[in-house]
């Protein structure tokens, strides 16, 4: 085992007597080391109830016959940290995350590890870290958040809090109702109730292996979560005793599968930053191509929040990830080794079809193509995303005049003062990797757009990011972004800006000549962040078309 390496022989008597400060015991001393990786905080609503999973993870690593360790990961709550400079640091997150996996595992030789997790970064950080470790692990994902009620109508956070504020503003809600709505829409712990970053990730998350069956939808705070997390603390010993690791599970075949089912689901954008990263620690090439070539050829089966008023508690009642993965069967690669010990095959084989309200079959889907597109042209030479399944029929093709903003809160002031009209293409540049840094995600812009009633009549293009609670013609990812030099640094106002979703194209309708002027007299903006953290991270992150990723 890893672990004799700090507990066998004379000279490890100063690393023993340290152990068994911990109370430790000498019986102990002879069995798995197992970490217990916990990201509880009291920030999250997603993570408050994490102190009860964490003690059923240690009773099954004890059941199974290890000796559980829990240690701690920092968590940023996306939604708390938006629309102000703390989102700078959402995406940094994951980075820091794995980074501190890597460090507390290699120092402590630890045999195996259980990873409890649930919001948005933080579980791809997780998963990031056990591929670059290639450790025997589990991922355990706390659980989405049962819909809120109000006057006996259901309330997920998107529609009834973000895009709130744009009702409110266009006089359309009182301020009395909005804080009557902003008290019943969170009625307790798990990950916002939508398919946004989180719980998109908690079902990829399972489709690749990593978290036993059941988990990505099993509601938090109920008992079959609570079951679930004891018996991933106990099936983490016998992965060690086994020797079966991270990258034996999650390969170029078990990630395709989880794009697939990113694809059925209608799932956040922000995957093509986190699976592109995790292939990157497990050393799987996966790009940009891979999601548009999957995208293409996988039907959209399901429709929810914020594509729909369906939410993840639906989807857990119709059957989960596994009636998915059904539905899907002879698009997956069902020879994928699983955490549970069974392939994929093997657990489909035994997975009754889903309820068909919820979870279509693939002769009879939501839509013929995945709910992402990748978007391609003189705007975004490198590749561009947008959540293609969350946009109305009559948006797929869409022209319109470049209103140019140096920031997500210029077109944030813009827009309440309600100088936004049809046919605009909201261009919001320098907040990529680089030039953000940090990628911030622009939920509140979106949001407050569709509360105003204008989503279905302009665009928004931008080099940051999108919540998974996104919905109408938002186009992220812009790549090259503008800090390096990339087409949408030199959009100026009045140009046109084509969208071709079904023909992939996002094109600036400006003579190259034209261009070639303008980039002569482009000068790159001076940095956010000239200290600490975000400052070296702008100095070495990537581009967002391969993952954002650390160099």
């Amino acid at each position: 085992m890893r672990s004799d390496q700090i507990k066998q022989g004379i000279e490890r008597m100063p690393n023993r007597a340290l152990l068994y400060g911990t109370g430790v015991t000498p019986g102990q001393m002879s069995k798995p080391f197992i970490g217990v990786c916990s990201s509880f905080t009291d920030l999250i609503p997603g993570h408050i109830g994490m102190r009860a999973l964490e003690r059923k993870i240690e009773w099954g690593v004890c059941a199974g016959g290890g000796v559980p360790f829990l240690f701690g990961v920092p968590g940023i709550c996306d939604g708390i940290a938006m629309g102000h400079s703390g989102m700078h640091y959402s995406l940094p997150s994951r980075e820091l995350i794995a980074d501190i996996i890597e460090s507390i595992v290699q120092a402590h030789r630890l045999d195996g590890i259980v990873l409890l997790t649930n919001c948005d970064k933080i579980t791809p950080g997780m998963l990031m870290a056990v591929c670059r470790l290639d450790v025997p692990a589990i991922v355990v994902t706390a659980g989405p958040m049962r819909s809120g009620r109000l006057h006996g109508k259901r309330l997920a956070l998107v529609r009834n809090t973000f895009e709130a504020v744009g009702l409110c503003q266009a006089g359309r809600m009182s301020e009395s109702e909005a804080g009557e709505m902003e008290m019943e829409t969170c009625p307790g712990e798990g990950s916002c109730q939508g398919l946004y970053t989180a719980n998109t990730m908690a079902c990829l998350t399972e489709t690749m292996g990593m978290s036993l069956p059941g988990t990505g939808t099993a509601l938090a705070g109920s008992a079959k979560k609570m079951r679930l997390a004891q018996l991933a603390g106990e099936r983490v010993v016998d992965l060690v005793r086994e020797g079966v690791t991270a990258r034996q599970i999650v390969t170029k075949q078990s990630l395709e599968n989880a794009i697939r089912m990113d694809m059925a689901l209608g799932g956040s954008t922000n995957t093509t930053l986190h699976i592109p990263a995790i292939a990157h620690d497990a050393e799987v090439n996966v790009t940009l191509a891979d999601f548009d070539r999957l995208s293409r050829e996988t039907p959209q089966l399901t429709l929810l929040e914020p594509a729909a008023e369906t939410v993840m508690e639906d989807l857990e009642f119709a059957g989960g990830i596994p009636a998915v993965m059904k539905s899907l069967e002879t698009l997956l690669h069902k020879d994928c080794v699983t955490v549970s010990g069974r392939t994929v095959g093997e657990i489909v084989a035994k997975v009754p079809p889903g309820d068909t309200a919820v979870i279509r079959p693939l002769d009879d889907p939501v839509a013929a193509e995945g709910g992402i597109a990748v978007l391609k042209g003189t705007l975004a030479p490198d590749g561009a995303v947008v959540k293609q399944g969350a946009i109305a029929p009559g948006m797929m093709s869409f022209t319109g005049t470049a209103r140019v903003f140096e920031s997500e809160d210029d077109a944030m002031t813009y827009l309440r003062e309600g100088k936004v009209v049809p046919k605009d293409v909201l261009i919001i540049r320098n907040e990529g990797p680089k030039g953000g840094p940090g990628m911030r995600e622009s939920l509140a812009l979106t949001a407050a757009v569709a509360g105003c009633g204008l989503g279905d009549k302009i665009a928004i293009v931008t080099d940051g990011r999108f919540s998974g609670g996104t919905r109408n013609l938002s186009i992220g990812h812009v790549s090259p972004e503008a800090a390096d030099r990339g087409p949408i640094a030199l959009v100026r106002d009045g140009d046109e800006i084509a969208i071709d979703l079904p023909g992939r194209k996002l094109d600036l309708l400006v003579p190259e000549a034209e261009l070639e002027t303008r980039r002569a007299t482009w000068r790159k903006p001076e940095p956010k962040f000239t200290r600490g953290w975000l400052a070296r991270y702008a100095r070495v992150v990537s581009s967002a078309a391969s993952g954002a990723v650390l160099e």
